[in-house]
């Protein structure tokens, strides 16, 4: 860490258990040029050995005391360490800081009390005493190891390897024999020498320590003597040395043997005799005596050794270790001097025989085969093959034996058999001549052969190692040409010689007594056969007679069936387990046998019902059975299966399985066979043969994928697993060491292989499955708390099981296979939690995995502390990968479990993080546990980040990085100098960034300040961002593309949290950066291409996907932002945006219209996401993009084709898509080959989705759905076939139809496609469904939205009209605003924006009107039925603007009389058909004439009404809903100033609202009114026709529903317009808010051009009306009189003003007549559009004036 001066972190002495694991491969360091150079630092202490290790010295002392960097009490305790363990002082010192910095488990902190603390002093003594024992083993381990493989072409390092071994070669053995010689003759430790820690428990380690450092020694001795030569004289001393030391039996401390190191002691005699036999070189010798040149062999030129020699072993004989050396000897004596050593040679050869030298040959190789270095025994068995072979080629096979034929060659055939087994001897052989070494061993075995099975068969099964030599032994057996019998007396059907040796068949004969139709084999007559052996005790005959041995074992096998119940069984079962040992061995080397051998596989199963039902079973004959079975499952477990189920072996369910609850319990499962074997025989004698092979068969089964219904009949086996097995099988007796580790490892394997089966596909229902059953049982019952147990074995254990491991056990020791079983057990536990279904109860395994135990020994603790744990990277990898998963889902603190420990814990995990050589995968691991504890566990991650707080000013923190943060080495890893070098490899890199990226995204502010400030921070961060990486084509690694990912993120959530003021300049540079180099483009190239891969791998399926998802949703994270954040993401150009929009608009292609998978459509759908965004937020960008409709049209033809469940949202995305282009960039000219492909498309859509819609609200309604709201919105909730939302297909679909209709203006089109699709009837009927049933609100909108496009032009509006919208919308939308009860619905203040079923009427309203003004008289009688109808809501709505003002309410009243203005002109037909109404509209419409005009005039009032009725100010109303743009978009009021703004704002919206009505009022009234023209020029007029709308007064209008509308009502309304016309010509007032500062220059325009048309439109009615009363002859000319008066004094007033304000220069207004059409004649204000004179409508106002003063 930054200043540890307690230890340095990375120290110059490498310790050789590190050098070990280098070697070994297991670091970061691979690299063969990393190798090299590891070998090249540390080869002088390779070569030194254990010499390397000094003793004390005062010269050494004085240099520890001088050494300044070193603290003072480290020093002392060096030399305390030197002392206990004899060792130098600097050693000493550099142990402690090597021990301190790999294996001590606690703080630095702690370090300085323990060393102050004598007890704990002297603990950590005896710690590092163990420390410094493996250190010496470690050493020799690394020698063992070069030796080992620096000639093995297959390993990685061999060159490396070598040219060490050469460096060593030249004095290493004498080294090491001289070391070997100072171990066997030191002088045991005391406590008067080592001071007084050396108790005899020490003095005890210290012996075995001696004892493993000798063996190692032997080993390393033996093994470079296995490739390098032994010089005679060599040999000599070295047999004079073994003799000294008794072959490892004269021990100078013996008294301290103790049985636990018999195996040691043994191993080293072991050693001894074969570094012997290996030096004699017997092999060569064999090769020179067969080339008869035997003087090249190195002894012959030394008589005076071999003299010595002869001497030396003549005293051999009392050690059987002397065994194989007297043999090799004698070998060596008869090859080289025949003549002169024969008294000798047989003495000692005697003697070798004696020691049973071929009994303990066998022993020897098994006991170097059970342990230790795999290398070592298989050279051993080399080296004894080559004594053996000369040994049977030299010497008759009788000669060799003494005692009693039989049982030496069993020996010789066992010893035959071990030697047999290395690798490589069974093909060299195969290649021998067959008369030659062991070949005569296989003769005689054959010679006996089938009287005894066993030692053929025994042999052969030991000469498979591969395919080739399967062949071999299959056609050898197949093709046998003898055949040996035994006879007690000479039977009748033989006629022999004279001489008895030649026997010949008289008969034909069967060989076995079966039934007929049975195999058999067939001895024809006239055979001869040869008698070996004759006399009285019988005869050997050896009948020449071919037959295949595999039709023999057959008959066998049948033969065990018959007598299984007889008292031959025995017998039996001797002669057949021999066979299926080597049926087994045959098909798990060469499977393609197996056919061939079937009459044997076919009858285990018989066989095994049959033995598993006798009294007294023969255990290792059904091993065998069910291991030949394991072997076939792995090939066919469906057929395996099925033969087993039948014979009763495994257990099974006598009740169907239905549910979790029976099956837990066992309830009517029987145990089978096999139950009952492992409960009576098995577990009471201690021996487990079958249950491994039954738990090895059961895994193999379940591997084998089998269909559902196998699975299920496996459940009863897997029950009595997790029942009966797992909580106990630690309790059971055992006999030999390492079953019970076995079984425990076996059990794991197989929960294991169910919990990694794919969950099956077919429907769960309620009967469980092998995986639900193995998951609830391990859950909730006592088969979890086994496998926590095993979890809880701790570090200390394994360790300890390590450590009492002879030498550097193989793959196969107690150690590796309880560690095994560790690891598996973590991984089942993983899988179990992360498989477990969802519950609210927590399951007994969860408890036990985070309850806090007293003592701190939860096993969170013990998790956590196999990070101390140095042999196999894989267990604490795990062990932190189950944290991990505990601590995303356990509900508890990971650092609250820890206590005490935490820190200590937090140290160890940092210092394997830092670690240069650590394997990468264990850092990777730690990285991403805390990128999980991010979140999940805030006072871990506390623990790790370390940060301090700077002592600054008051009250503002600042952090500082603590010594002990992981952040330093995060920081380490992300920087840009560091990548590429083997320490940071791309997935550590990668795992660092997830890490940053998780304090990010939970806000740790702390950790954040100090990051973002760190200096280069953020150019190491973006640095992958400038990379280029290969084309997704090529396999990239995919951990870079979510490295980017990440990179990408942590930029997109830093820009978006931080205010773009406060961004670090470093960042913004780097940004800048970005864009410079234009890695915008390279990016979005990329992501586009990365997409295209996805698209194009369809089929193969991307490995990498959620990588390249990943990145691709950074990436949109990023170009969202952009929209937003331009300015500080530097992307502001607009032919770069361009750029990126077409990349996204072709990835998006490319992803959804490919036959489509789901990866493809996720990434379809994200790319449709970004591509909507993109198009509502750059619309400027996307105006200028060249065509964008035809690969969006596309798209969507192929995404309706696509799978309708998963295309859902993106079918919504693309309608929407299309939606804004054609807004943005319309139809480019009107000409678009996809339009009718298009509208096609659509309105198929269209179709069906509204038939869909019918369908389900018709089954909602059965339903009875009332629950359901008005309106739903969630949006997220899980879509159900046809759910009504606004941004549903359905409804955008109907919205694009509508754009699409509207851009195809003169309906050349769509005609054609309506014609051929019945969108409209299906909408219609929908429509009305839904209005009846008042569901479907957005549906409804957007459905009437389609429909009123189409109604404007006369085409559309007949297709409309024909389909029948009337019977659709009169009658059921009365639904829509009456109350149950027949009431009408109030007026809503709600806000006019949301959709709601008043905007649905107002639209319908808007329909009404549409038709009726685009098909005139064809739509009357349709347009008065729906006055008709809705005459009630009509009246009533022109009514409620006088109490309500809100602006739905305004609106509706706006559609309506928009409504009756069109329906105006058809004054007679209203008239005939509904008189009545008539009238009361023209009276309201007066009223509401009145009532505007009021409003308007007196603003305060209205101010005062908005208030009061709202209760407070207004939310801001829109603008008149088109015109808003974003000006109005204001932000949370900040004071009064906005607050009064806003008010201002919907003030003026009300006005606007207001203003129209009026206006459309008084256009309709003019249809009420007699026409001005001809009531002043005709004298003849009916006035009876037109009714008299306003009375004889001039009062100003009152806000009175009593009061009637007058003539003071039109003027004042004339006044009122003058008045804001005025008002909008003065320029903006100081103070006060005016109109002109709230609206853009647009709608101010088009309010004048409103005034005006509400001015002309009142003139007019006000003349009108004048006239009509003028000449109404009903009135007194006394109030004509009056009438005149008064409006000629108010008209000339209002002329005048006029005039003022049209010299001033005014819009003309719309004065076409009815509609405020303000686009025809608009000319800008200020320019004089007209004279006072010209205007026509003063004209006729100034005409009036002069009738009336007349």
């Amino acid at each position: 860490m930054a200043g540890t001066k307690m230890a340095e972190s990375e120290m110059s002495v490498r310790s050789s258990r590190e050098l070990w694991t280098i070697l070994l491969g297991r670091s970061a360091l691979r690299e063969p040029a990393q190798i090299e150079a590891e070998l090249d630092r540390h080869w002088d202490r390779l070569h030194q050995g254990l010499t390397y290790y000094k003793p004390p010295s005062s010269s050494s002392a004085v240099k520890v005391k001088e050494n300044k960097d070193v603290a003072q009490p480290l020093k002392d305790f060096g030399l305390r360490i030197s002392k206990l363990l004899g060792l130098d002082e600097r050693q000493s010192v550099e142990l402690l800081q090597c021990y301190l910095q790999e294996d001590y488990r606690g703080t630095r902190d702690s370090l300085k009390v323990v060393l102050k603390d004598e007890r704990q002093s002297q603990a950590l003594l005896l710690k590092v005493a163990d420390y410094y024992y493996e250190e010496r083993m470690c050493l020799l381990r690394c020698v063992l190891l070069l030796l080992t493989y620096f000639q093995d072409e297959r390993h990685p390092y061999r060159p490396e390897y070598s040219n060490c071994v050469n460096k060593l070669e030249k004095d290493l053995v004498s080294r090491y024999q001289s070391q070997f010689e100072n171990l066997f003759k030191a002088e045991a430790p005391t406590w008067e020498t080592h001071g007084n820690l050396m108790t005899e428990r020490q003095v005890s380690l210290w012996f075995l320590q001696c004892l493993r450092e000798q063996s190692l020694l032997l080993e390393i001795i033996f093994l470079y003597y296995a490739y390098f030569e032994m010089s005679p004289s060599d040999l000599l001393s070295f047999t004079k040395m073994f003799k000294e030391q008794g072959f490892g039996l004269r021990q100078t401390n013996r008294h301290l043997v103790d049985k636990s190191m018999d195996s040691l002691v043994d191993r080293i005699g072991y050693l001894s005799s074969l570094i012997l036999v290996e030096g004699m070189d017997i092999d060569f010798l064999h090769k020179c005596a067969l080339e008869d040149c035997t003087e090249q062999h190195q002894f012959s030129s030394a008589p005076d050794v071999i003299k010595e020699m002869d001497k030396l072993l003549l005293t051999f004989g009392d050690i059987p270790h002397h065994g194989p050396v007297l043999l090799a000897w004698v070998l060596l004596r008869h090859t080289l001097r025949p003549d002169e050593s024969s008294p000798v040679v047989r003495r000692i050869g005697n003697t070798a025989l004696q020691l049973g030298v071929f009994k303990y040959i066998s022993t020897m190789l098994k006991g170097l085969g059970v342990s230790g270095n795999n290398c070592t025994a298989s050279t051993a068995k080399m080296c004894i093959y080559g004594l053996l072979s000369f040994v049977i080629t030299s010497f008759e096979e009788e000669s060799l034996q003494t005692d009693g034929v039989a049982t030496q060659c069993s020996h010789l055939i066992d010893a035959a058999c071990e030697v047999l087994s290395a690798p490589s001897l069974a093909e060299v052989f195969w290649e021998m001549k067959p008369n030659m070494g062991l070949g005569m061993i296989l003769d005689s075995a054959v010679g006996m052969f089938p009287h005894k099975i066993g030692p053929l068969l025994q042999l052969l099964t030991a000469l498979l190692s591969n395919k080739s030599t399967v062949k071999k032994v299959y056609n050898f057996l197949d093709k046998m040409s003898f055949y040996t019998q035994v006879y007690k007396h000479k039977p009748n059907d033989v006629i022999s010689k004279d001489d008895e040796t030649l026997w010949r068949r008289q008969t034909p004969k069967l060989l076995y007594p079966l039934g007929t139709g049975q195999t058999n084999l067939w001895m024809p007559q006239g055979v001869l056969g040869q008698v070996m052996i004759g006399g009285e005790q019988g005869y050997v005959v050896r009948w020449e007679h071919s037959y295949s041995s595999w039709t023999l074992f057959t008959c066998e096998v049948e033969m065990l069936l018959h007598v299984v119940s007889t008292a031959d069984v025995i017998a039996h079962c001797a002669r057949v387990k021999p066979i299926l040992d080597l049926v087994h061995k045959i098909i798990s080397t060469d499977w393609t046998v197996s056919d061939c051998l079937l009459p044997l596989t076919s009858r285990i199963y018989m066989l095994l019902q049959r033995l598993t039902s006798v009294i007294n079973p023969p255990v290792d004959v059904i091993a065998s059975c069910v291991n030949c079975l394991t072997v076939l499952a792995a090939r066919m477990p469906g057929k395996v299966w099925s033969s087993l189920h039948h014979t009763g072996f495994l257990p099974f369910a006598s009740n169907p399985l239905t549910n979790m609850a029976q099956c837990v319990s066992a309830e009517g499962m029987k145990a089978g066979n096999y139950g009952n074997l492992l409960v009576q025989i098995e577990q009471p004698r201690g021996e487990y043969a079958v249950t491994i092979a039954f738990l090895r068969l059961v895994t193999t089964l379940v591997k084998g994928q089998l269909g559902s219904t196998q699975n299920k009949g496996l459940i009863p086996c897997v029950l009595l697993v997790l029942k009966e097995m797992l909580p106990t099988y630690h309790k059971w007796r055992y006999n030999t060491y390492g079953v019970r580790e076995r079984i425990g490892c076996l059990i794991l394997e197989l929960i294991h292989a169910i919990l990694n089966l794919s969950p099956e596909g077919e429907d769960q229902g309620s009967t469980p499955t092998l995986q639900s059953l193995c998951i609830y049982s391990l859950a909730n019952t006592e088969a979890g708390q086994a496998v926590v147990n095993i979890m809880g074995v701790g570090v200390d254990t394994i360790d300890m099981v390590l450590a009492a491991q002879p030498s550097s056990c193989g793959s196969e020791g107690p150690g590796q296979i309880l560690i095994q079983t560790v690891k598996l057990a973590f991984s089942v536990t993983n899988n179990v939690i992360r498989l477990k279904p969802p519950s609210d109860v927590v399951s007994p395994l969860e408890q036990a995995l985070t309850q806090h135990g007293g003592h701190g020994n939860n096993l969170i603790v013990v998790l956590a502390k196999y990070i101390y744990h140095k042999h196999d990277p894989a267990l604490p990898r795990l062990a932190i990968q189950l944290l991990k998963r505990l601590a995303t889902v356990a509900p508890m603190s990971v650092y609250a479990c820890l206590g005490n420990d935490a820190a200590a814990i937090r140290d160890a995990f940092l210092t394997r993080l830092q670690s240069k050589t650590e394997d990468m995968r264990i850092k990777v691991m730690i990285l991403e546990f805390l990128t999980v504890a991010v979140e999940t566990q805030p006072g871990l991650i506390e623990l790790f980040l370390n940060l301090e707080v700077k002592d600054g000013k008051e009250g503002s923190k600042e952090f500082l990085l603590g010594e002990w943060s992981c952040l330093h080495v995060v920081l380490d890893l992300i920087d840009s100098k560091q990548q590429g070098k083997y320490w940071c490899p791309p997935l550590l890199h990668r795992a660092a960034l997830a890490f940053l990226l998780a304090l990010w995204q939970d806000r740790r502010d702390s950790a954040i300040s100090v990051l973002r400030t760190k200096e280069r921070f953020w150019e190491n961060l973006t640095t992958p961002l400038f990379g280029t990486l290969t084309p997704p084509s090529d396999t990239t690694e995919p951990c870079v593309l979510e490295t980017c990912a990440f990179v990408m993120k942590i930029i997109g959530l830093e820009i978006y949290y931080v205010v773009s003021g406060s961004l670090e300049q470093s960042l913004k540079d780097g940004l800048q950066k970005f864009s410079n180099a234009r890695r915008y483009e390279y990016w979005s190239q990329y992501v586009k291409s990365l997409v295209c891969h996805v698209a194009e791998m369809e089929e193969e399926g991307i490995s990498s996907f959620p990588e390249t998802q990943m990145l691709i949703s950074a990436w949109r994270m990023l170009l969202i932002l952009s929209t937003t954040h331009s300015d500080v993401m530097q992307l502001a150009e607009d032919s770069t945006k361009l750029k990126l929009f077409m990349d996204v608009l072709d990835g998006t292609k490319a992803a959804l219209t490919t036959p489509t998978s789901v990866p493809c459509l996720r990434l379809g759908s994200m790319m449709a996401t970004l591509l909507l965004i993109l198009l509502k937020q750059w619309r400027s960008v996307v105006a200028t993009a060249p065509d964008i409709l035809s690969p969006l049209s596309l798209i969507l033809e192929s995404v309706l084709q696509a799978d309708q469940q998963m295309m859902e949202r993106t079918k919504a995305k693309i309608f929407s898509a299309l939606i804004s282009v054609l807004q943005i960039q319309g139809l480019n000219g009107g000409d678009i080959s996809q339009l009718p492909q298009l509208l096609l498309s659509v309105c198929e859509t269209v179709k069906d989705e509204a038939l869909a819609l019918i369908d389900n609200t018709r089954h909602m309604r059965q339903m009875g759905d009332t629950a359901e709201d008005e309106d739903s919105m969630e949006t997220d909730s899980f879509r159900g076939p046809q759910k009504d939302q606004r941004d549903g297909v359905c409804v955008l679909a109907l919205h694009l139809a509508k754009e699409l209709c509207r851009s195809d203006e003169d309906g050349e089109h769509w005609v054609s496609v309506m014609r051929k699709i019945p969108v409209l009837p299906s909408v219609l009927s929908a429509v009305e469904l839904s209005l009846r049933s008042k569901h479907n609100l957005y549906f409804t909108e957007a459905a009437l939205h389609l429909l009123l496009t189409l109604a404007r032009t006369p085409q559309g509006a007949a297709a409309v009209a024909g389909a029948g919208v009337i019977q659709t919308i009169c009658l059921p939308l009365l639904s829509v605003y009456e109350v149950s009860n027949g009431a009408s619905q109030s007026f809503s203040r709600k806000s006019q924006d949301s959709a709601c079923w008043p905007g649905v009427y107002r639209l319908c309203m808007s329909l009404m009107e549409s038709l009726l003004k685009t098909l005139r008289y064809n739509f009357i009688n349709e347009a008065l039925d729906f006055v008709g109808v809705h005459q009630e809501r009509i009246l009533q709505c022109l009514n409620a603007v006088r109490t309500v003002q809100s602006l739905a309410c305004l609106d509706e009243a706006d559609h309506t009389v928009g409504f009756l203005l069109q329906l105006s002109s058809f004054c007679k037909e209203w008239q005939f058909h509904l008189p009545s109404l008539l009238r009361d509209v023209q009276v309201n419409l007066c009223y509401l004439c009145q009532t505007c005009t009021y409003l308007l005039h007196s603003k305060k009032m209205l101010h005062h009404y908005l208030q009061a009725k709202n209760g407070e100010a207004l939310p801001p109303g829109p603008l008149p809903r088109t015109q808003r743009g974003p000006q109005t978009l204001s932000k949370e009021a900040a004071g009064g100033g906005e607050r009064e703004e806003a008010e201002q704002k919907a003030l003026l919206a009300v006005q606007c609202s207001l203003l129209k009505i009026l206006s459309k009022t008084l256009a309709t009234l003019q249809h009420f009114t007699p026409d001005c023209c001809q009531i002043l020029l005709d004298q003849s007029m009916d006035l009876a026709e037109y009714r008299t709308l306003f009375v004889l007064s001039f009062t100003t209008p009152a806000f009175d529903p009593d009061v009637a509308p007058s003539f003071g009502t039109l003027l004042a309304t004339i006044n009122v317009a003058l008045s804001m016309l005025s008002e909008m010509e003065k320029k903006k007032e100081p103070v006060s808010l005016s109109i002109v500062s709230l609206a853009s220059s647009d709608e101010i325009q088009a309010l004048k051009s409103l005034l005006m048309f509400t001015m002309e439109n009142c003139f007019y009615v006000l003349i009108s009306q004048a006239v009509r009363c003028l000449k109404d002859p009903s009135i007194l000319p006394r109030d004509k009189q009056r009438l005149k008066q008064e409006l000629s004094s108010e008209l000339s007033t209002l002329l005048s003003s006029l005039s003022r304000h049209f010299r001033r220069g005014s819009p003309s207004s719309p004065a076409s007549g009815i509609l405020p059409s303000t686009q025809s004649k608009q000319s800008t204000p200020g320019s004089k559009a007209s004279h006072e004179g010209q205007e026509p409508f003063i004209q006729l106002v100034q005409a009036f004036v002069r009738l009336v003063q007349r």
